[in-house]
């Protein structure tokens, strides 16, 4: 059997963490391809049902990147993105589901190497967790 490989959805700020992602790949660091990004104008603007579906859809993990708090380019998107992430864990650990699979970040547009360095965490994290079962249980 093949060995587990999670898919990763990040809805990651133009600002910031899009800018940290291209940045890693310009400057070629290296990281698991085990992420589809999805460029947003801020972690703020990602509505909860966007990370319920991409769980629904299969995904592993959801990373959301923003910009860090006091560099928000529409000055509190960030804040509101990390409220919305808190009351994620809790409906995710009330249906019984891993919190650990969703994850927030403050990411600059300068650290494409930290950009990198979550990537490769986050992978080593969710394989450790083993493929979701949101999908299956929510389907049954």
């Amino acid at each position: 059997m093949a060995e587990f490989e999670p898919v990763i959805v990040a809805f990651v700020c133009n600002w910031c963490t899009f800018t940290a992602a291209d940045l890693a790949g310009t400057s070629r660091l290296l990281h698991p391809p085990n992420v589809r990004l999805i460029r947003v104008m801020c972690s703020g603007m990602v509505d909860p049902k966007y990370v319920l579906k991409a769980f629904l859809e299969g995904a592993d993990g959801v990373l959301i990147g923003g910009c860090w708090p006091g560099d928000c380019h529409y000055i509190n998107g960030n804040l509101k993105a990390r409220r919305r992430v808190a009351l994620l864990k809790e409906i995710l650990r009330r249906f019984g589901f891993e919190e650990d699979r969703l994850w927030l970040r403050w990411i600059a547009a300068s650290e494409g190497n930290v950009f990198a360095e979550t990537i490769k965490e986050m992978v080593e994290k969710i394989k450790a967790l083993g493929p979701s079962q949101v999908r299956q249980k929510l389907v049954a």
